[in-house]
């Protein structure tokens, strides 16, 4: 018998993963999701996924703005992931407030993040009540210094 949603949920949540802001925007209409469902696909060329639930804010915006920008938070970030992971709030993916500036590709890159990696949407991919988005990367960008926002077990965590 395969598992519940819950234990799949738990059994998930004892994956270690780092968070990321991811950013897109169309017609003047910026938006951020917080994601930890992202990791590098390809280096020839150079690729990345992300899986966004359909019922995110951003995955429609995402899906029409065919760019993505993600955006790896430092262990000081912990707000700001917050508040991008928040559901409730009206208006809490859009970036006003947020430092940032527009990327290559016309995604937001945000301020005082660890590093960001800009991408045009190749393709989607349906998977469940999420799209597999996977962008070839057009720009990146990094800081020498800092430590991951960390996330597992539905808590945040630092590296020692």
């Amino acid at each position: 018998m395969p598992p519940t949603k819950d234990e799949f949920r738990k059994a998930m949540g004892r994956f270690a993963t780092g968070v990321t802001i991811v950013t897109t925007g169309v017609d003047g209409e910026v938006h951020g999701m917080t994601a930890n469902a992202v990791t590098s696909v390809s280096l020839e060329p150079m690729m990345i996924l992300l899986c966004a639930d359909k019922g995110a804010d951003s995955h429609d915006i995402l899906s029409r703005a065919g760019v993505f920008a993600v955006n790896i938070l430092s262990e000081d970030q912990e707000e700001i992931s917050d508040r991008f992971a928040n559901k409730e709030t009206g208006d809490a993916h859009g970036l006003d407030g947020v430092p940032h500036r527009i990327g290559k590709t016309g995604a937001p890159i945000l301020e005082g993040t660890l590093a960001y990696v800009d991408c045009r949407t190749v393709s989607e991919q349906d998977a469940g009540d999420h799209t597999i988005f996977i962008g070839e990367v057009v720009d990146a960008g990094f800081e020498d210094d800092g430590s991951p926002l960390l996330f597992f077990g539905g808590q945040y965590g630092r590296m020692a």
